[in-house]
């Protein structure tokens, strides 16, 4: 019974579950991203190349000339598809930004908190009872 119950602990774990929420997090986030990439950044980034869409760079390493991607791979040659990484470069400095720009948004939260002035302290239960005492005194 150690063994399950050692096991039931880790699993509860607060670190666990923290990591596990990030990584299903991160999934989603990833997803976004990606449709970012994919439908927005890299549209412009072909326009500004003339229209290149890198999915579709190749080398063919049978050193036949194919037309296309799909020609390459309908024939059986061997590709080195080059343009995927150039993708997957782009895809991985946008993931870093939108990281950095969600973190220093965050920091920037964190800092207006931490900044915010602390309310007025009034006067503690002893001060209280200290001046009903001399009031009474008084009288």
């Amino acid at each position: 019974m150690g063994f399950f119950k050692d096991f039931k602990s880790f699993l509860l774990k607060g670190d666990i579950v923290a990591l596990a929420t990030a990584v299903v997090i991160g999934g989603a986030f990833n997803k976004i991203v990606g449709s970012a990439v994919a439908d927005i950044i890299m549209p412009i980034v072909g326009v500004i190349t003339g229209g290149t869409d890198f999915t579709q760079k190749f080398i063919s390493l049978d050193g036949s000339s194919y037309e296309t991607l799909a020609a390459a791979k309908e024939a059986g040659a061997a590709v080195m598809t080059y343009g995927n990484l150039i993708q997957a470069i782009i895809n991985f400095i946008i993931v870093g930004l939108f990281i950095f720009v969600v973190l220093k948004a965050y920091e920037k939260t964190k800092k207006k908190e931490e900044e915010a002035p602390a309310a007025p302290a009034g006067p503690t239960q002893e001060e209280l009872l200290a001046e009903i005492r001399d009031l009474l005194k008084k009288q």
